[in-house]
């Protein structure tokens, strides 16, 4: 019995255990078939009876080997079985009175069969026992057409149902799918070898359970609930080693092929065939636009939906969900757990500032976009909260047909060319953000999954953003809270002074004419100054954060005189000074720009020059104060420039930048800050011109009557 499947040793023993579990598998499916035909009705009893023929089989191949003509004869006669199963199989839904196409392939596998069995008669007339040494060729060739034949019946019983009765007949088309791809793979090797792969040879028999339990489960009552669907991920990785396979395969063979042609170059071209097939392999499998390419096509093809959305929606949660000294920001975690969905390399983060205007708040691996100060205009703003609509950069800029609801995007954004799609991040039909996101390496179109999905997990992210907003603005509180109870301190110094120096007084009227009284006195006045004028220089810079009313105001005469007082002190350098008249207070004004000179200076080096221009247009007037000290990070500038209480100075309150802020938008103007680490800042007031400033009142106050 060991001879039957190849040399003395463990293996034969456990072929012969294997094709005598495949032989019991098929007995008990077949009887149970039998004595239960409900599920699959009239095809119930010839799955039965092949399922018998099968296990008939497999005994004689365990008892007498798989090449004995006996098993080769019971070869035939199960293949004939299971092909007349597969007729019946399409009676389940009336199909066997129109199978016109079907019926020759059907008639044409089964002479094959036919032709098997002669062939194995007249073999045992001539030469008994020959069967494998004399025909082998021919019966491999044989049984590559009927697993061929198989096949394809196995596809069109199953490719032409419909989908109700898809749902019965996916377990038994399977289980004929497996048992002739399983033949198929089988007579390709032994054909490409010259001889019968021996341990493939334990394993046929062995494939019964598997046959019997696929025709089991599906004649189950349950069966129709049952699904398998596999990830994406799982997916892909099969398929990949499918290609791993197949490339072993055709590798295997055209070495074959090369080793048959008896050249004298066999050898040489074998091992430049595996070289180039190396080096291809090098150049094309790195490639993220070829990953890219069969990704989406794979999608495309495999599966009813594009994303595995639960597989998305928790690296979506994890993404944003990351937390530590190490983590990226909220805003470079938003951009990226969108540019995951579509894969996108880079993107950009949009968001309102304090005055209300979108600028940029973040950017994640795209150093090179040039986004302005004002990022977004109202017109666009708008258009976005009404439609919620995500764009498609690359149909606007193709002329493509897009819908008339879509939103005008800025020039800066069309103009820049890894610009592929703009997610707008709503909460409460309120625009929070917008996300920019980058060409990914293999460019498809978007379409309505992609947008649906996008603008939901847009609508999620608004949320998490304006969450953060708002326990930043109650932390704020938090610190003007400290502040307060600060100043509380401050002026319970201040009344301990104040209280010191009435009693002075009234103890003066009584005791002036004492010497050692003066003398005190004198000691008490001195280190009653020496507190006031400590606790002068840390409060002098901050004053009042609002304006008691607007008038004229000549900003070039306001900037010389904050120049002239740096006279002697540091290089400060008035290099352009247009003669302009803006509405301000000129008290405030004064105290803005002498504080942002003094942060200058204090950024730079000692002969480094701070300098100033004052420049006017048609409707504000500039003051733009450059220096080439330090400079900022975009992160500081976002985080700690503007808030209160942060300071990098030692001993600072740390409200000067936050003060001269407020006191501009007090004026009616805005306060622009632009800085690179190692290069310096610059920063840039606007105030609208004096003459232009009624018409703006009035205009404003028309706007909030018509509200």
């Amino acid at each position: 019995m060991s001879a039957a499947f190849g040399s003395d040793g463990l293996w034969p023993n456990v072929a012969t255990l294997a094709w005598e579990a495949g032989a019991l598998a098929c007995v008990i499916a077949g009887g149970w078939l039998l004595a239960m035909p409900r599920r699959y009705g009239p095809a119930s009893r010839p799955l039965g009876i092949a399922l018998a023929l099968t296990a008939v089989w497999a005994l004689s191949g365990a008892f007498n080997g798989l090449h004995d003509p006996a098993t080769t004869m019971l070869d035939c006669v199960r293949n004939l079985a299971w092909l007349f199963a597969l007729y019946r199989l399409f009676s389940i839904d009336g199909r066997h009175t129109s199978m016109a196409p079907i019926r020759p392939i059907l008639l044409a596998v089964a002479f094959v069969e036919v032709l098997k069995i002669g062939g194995v008669m007249a073999l045992l007339r001539t030469a008994p026992g020959a069967v494998e040494p004399v025909g082998f060729h021919t019966f491999v060739s044989l049984g590559l057409l009927v697993s061929i034949g198989g096949l394809v019946l196995a596809h069109n019983l199953y490719g032409g149902a419909s989908a109700q009765a898809r749902l019965l007949l996916r377990w038994p088309a399977l289980a004929l799918a497996l048992l002739w791809g399983f033949d198929l793979t089988y007579y390709v090797i032994a054909y490409l070898s010259g001889s019968s792969p021996v341990v493939l040879d334990g394993l046929r028999g062995a494939m019964g359970l598997v046959f019997a339990g696929l025709v089991v489960l599906g004649a189950r009552d349950d069966s129709v609930q049952i699904r398998f669907r596999p990830s994406h991920a799982a997916t892909f990785q099969s398929l990949s080693l499918l290609l791993i396979g197949g490339y072993l395969v055709v590798l295997v063979a055209i070495a074959q092929w090369l080793a048959f042609s008896g050249t004298d170059f066999s050898a040489q071209m074998q091992i430049g065939f595996v070289a180039v097939v190396m080096l291809a392999g090098l150049a094309v499998l790195p490639s993220r636009r070829l990953r890219g390419w069969l990704r989406v096509s794979l999608t495309k093809h495999l599966f009813a939906h594009r994303f595995d959305y639960r597989a998305e929606w928790l690296r979506f949660t994890r993404t944003i969900g990351q937390a530590g000294g190490d983590a990226a920001s909220l805003e470079e975690r938003a951009i990226r757990a969108l540019a995951d969905i579509t894969e996108s390399p880079a993107g950009l983060l949009l968001t309102r500032g304090e005055d209300g205007l979108f600028e940029l708040a973040a950017r994640w691996q795209w150093p090179t976009a040039d986004v302005p100060s004002v990022a977004l205009d109202a017109e666009t703003v708008g258009a976005f909260e009404q439609t919620a609509f995500v764009a498609d950069i690359d149909a606007l800029r193709n002329g493509g047909s897009m819908p008339e609801r879509c939103p005008p995007l800025p020039d800066w954004l069309m103009a820049e060319p890894r610009a592929w799609s703009a997610v707008p991040l709503l909460h409460f039909d309120r625009l929070v953000g917008l996300v920019v996101l980058a060409r990914p390496a293999y460019t498809r179109a978007l379409d309505w999954e992609d947008f649906d999905l996008l603008r939901v997990a847009g609508r999620q992210l608004a949320s998490y953003l304006a969450e953060s907003k708002g326990q930043e603005a109650l932390a704020e509180a938090s610190r003007f809270d400290d502040f307060h109870r600060r100043i509380a301190f401050v002026m319970h110094d201040i009344k301990n002074l104040a209280s010191q120096l009435s009693l002075l007084a009234r103890n003066a009227e009584l005791h002036s004419e004492n010497p050692d009284f003066r003398a005190d006195m004198l000691l008490t006045l001195r280190n009653s100054a020496d507190k006031l004028n400590a606790l002068l220089a840390r409060l002098s810079r901050y004053g009042s954060m609002s304006v008691q009313s607007l008038a004229p105001v000549r900003v070039d005469e306001i900037a010389a005189r904050v120049v002239q007082q740096f006279a002697g002190i540091h290089p400060v350098l008035l290099i352009e000074s247009e003669g302009c008249e803006v509405s301000g207070e000129p008290e405030s004004l004064e105290q803005v720009i002498l504080h942002l000179v003094q942060n200058a200076v204090d950024a730079s080096a000692a002969d480094s020059e701070v300098m100033l221009r004052v420049t006017c247009d048609n409707l504000n007037g500039g003051i733009e104060i450059v220096d080439s000290g330090y400079g900022m990070s975009a992160e500081f500038i976002r985080n700690r420039l503007f808030k209160p209480f942060d300071s990098t100075k030692s001993g600072g309150f740390g409200i000067g930048a936050y003060e001269a802020r407020e006191l501009v938008r007090a004026m009616g103007g805005r306060l622009e800050v632009e800085s690179r680490e190692g290069l310096g800042s610059r920063f840039a007031i606007h105030l609208p011109l004096a003459s232009s400033a009624a018409l703006r009142k009035s205009l404003e106050h028309a706007g909030k009557k018509v509200a």
